[in-house]
C-alpha cells in the first residue's frame, strides 16, 4: 500500500515529467515543420488510400528523384513516433514488432494538399519562419515594454512592413490564411442565415475578394459586395461579378453597406484601435444595420480543452508577432467595445472551431 511519502514522490515525478515535457515542447512544431516541408502527409494520403507506410516507404515517395533511396529512415521514424504520441500519425506495429508503419489521423489529414493547393501546411510553415523564431526568444520583451512588440525588436520592423519587403514571405502568409479560411467560411455558409435580406455587403480587410465571392455565390440576394482593404492591396485584386474593390483606411472610413463584414481583423489592434475601426463601421451603416465579425474568441474560464489552448496559444502569438497590445478577447470585451463604437448588441454564434460570429446591431 502506498503511503504518504510515497504520494508525495509520485505527484513529484509527475511534475518534473510535465516540466521537462514543457520545455521540450519545441520539438513538436520543429517536427510538424519537417514533415511538411518533406510533404509526409501528401505521401501516405497518395489519393485517399492512407495505407500505412513505412518510414522507408515514405522516403521512397517523397525522394523519387533519387530513386527510391537517399534519406535517413531511422530519423524520419523517430519524428514520426514523436509526432504519433500527439496524434497526428497512427503507428501500426507489424511483422513481429520489427517494423512501424504510419497512416494519417483525422488531424494529419489536414496536412494533406486539396484539390485548390491548400492546407494547413502553409499554416504552419508560416509561424516558423527565420524571422518569427528570433522573435520568439523575446516574449518577456513584451512584458518588460508593451510598446513595441517583440517581432519588431528583433527583425527592426513590424511584421507587416516586414512581411511587404518579402514576397516569398507574404505569399506564404496568404496560402496560410487561405488554408485556414476557406474552411471556416465553408462552416460559415453552411450554417449562418445572417447574410438573408443583405442587399450591399461590405468586407473590410478582404485582401483578393475570395471570401466575399463565396459569400456572393451562396446568397444571389446580395446585389453587390463591396471588397474594401488597403489601395495597394485591392489593386491587385481581379475582376469578380457583382465586387466593387475599393481602397481606404478603416481607421478613417468604411464604404456604406446594409452589413458589414470581417473576418480575423480586430485581433491585431489595440483596444482603441478597436473601438475606432468599430466607430467606422457603425458610421458606415444604416439604422437596422449590423457588422459581423468572425473573430478568435477566449471562454471565460481558462480549461485544458483543445481549444482553449488553441485560442490561448493565438493570443501569444499575436502579442509576440503582430502587437504586444493586440489580442485576442472574450466575447464580454468584444461587447463593450461594440457599445464603446455605439453599437446597441452583440449577439455571439459559435460554428467554427477556433472562430466565433459577432453580431453587432445598430438600432
Amino acid at each position: 500500500m502506498e503511503n504518504g511519502n510515497g504520494e508525495a514522490s509520485n505527484n513529484n515525478n509527475n511534475a518534473r515529467l510535465a516540466i521537462m515535457e514543457l520545455a521540450n515542447m519545441i520539438s513538436v512544431p520543429m517536427s510538424l515543420n519537417a514533415v511538411v516541408r518533406l510533404k509526409v502527409a501528401d505521401a501516405i494520403w497518395e489519393g485517399g488510400s492512407n495505407a500505412p507506410l513505412s518510414p522507408t516507404e515514405i522516403l521512397a515517395k517523397i525522394r523519387p528523384s533519387e530513386g527510391g533511396g537517399g534519406g535517413d529512415a531511422e530519423n524520419l521514424q523517430r519524428v514520426l513516433r514523436m509526432l504519433a504520441s500527439y496524434g497526428v500519425f497512427a503507428e501500426h506495429i507489424v511483422d513481429d514488432g520489427s517494423q512501424r508503419r504510419y497512416s494519417l489521423t483525422e488531424v494529419g489529414k489536414t496536412l494533406v494538399t486539396d484539390e485548390n493547393g491548400l492546407s494547413y501546411g502553409s499554416y504552419v510553415l508560416q509561424h516558423h519562419q527565420d524571422a518569427l523564431m528570433r522573435a520568439w526568444t523575446m516574449v518577456h520583451e513584451a512584458v518588460n515594454d508593451s510598446s513595441t512588440e517583440p517581432f519588431a525588436k528583433a527583425n527592426g520592423e513590424p511584421a507587416y512592413n516586414y512581411y511587404g519587403t518579402k514576397p516569398e514571405m507574404n505569399n506564404l502568409m496568404l496560402n496560410a490564411m487561405s488554408g485556414v479560411s476557406v474552411p471556416f467560411m465553408k462552416a460559415i455558409l453552411e450554417s449562418y442565415n445572417g447574410f438573408q435580406g443583405v442587399k450591399t455587403l461590405v468586407d473590410i480587410g478582404g485582401s483578393g475578394g475570395d471570401c466575399l465571392k463565396m459569400i456572393l455565390e451562396k446568397h444571389q440576394s446580395i446585389q453587390q459586395g463591396i471588397n474594401f482593404d488597403l489601395p495597394e492591396v485591392v489593386a491587385k485584386a481581379p475582376k469578380i461579378p457583382r465586387i466593387n474593390h475599393i481602397g481606404g483606411d478603416m481607421f478613417k472610413y468604411v464604404p456604406k453597406g446594409d452589413a458589414i463584414f470581417m473576418k480575423w481583423v480586430l485581433t491585431t489592434w489595440t483596444d482603441d484601435e478597436c473601438k475606432q475601426i468599430m466607430k467606422s463601421c457603425y458610421n458606415a451603416l444604416p439604422e437596422k444595420g449590423k457588422l459581423i465579425a468572425c473573430e478568435p474568441v477566449l471562454p471565460h474560464y481558462t480549461d485544458d480543452s483543445k481549444r482553449t489552448r488553441a485560442l490561448l496559444e493565438g493570443d501569444i502569438f499575436v502579442m509576440t508577432i503582430y502587437r504586444a497590445k493586440g489580442k485576442h478577447r472574450t466575447e464580454d470585451e468584444y461587447r463593450q467595445l461594440g457599445r464603446s463604437a455605439g453599437f446597441a448588441d452583440c449577439r455571439s454564434l459559435y460554428i467554427d472551431h477556433f472562430f466565433t460570429i459577432l453580431e453587432f446591431h445598430k438600432l
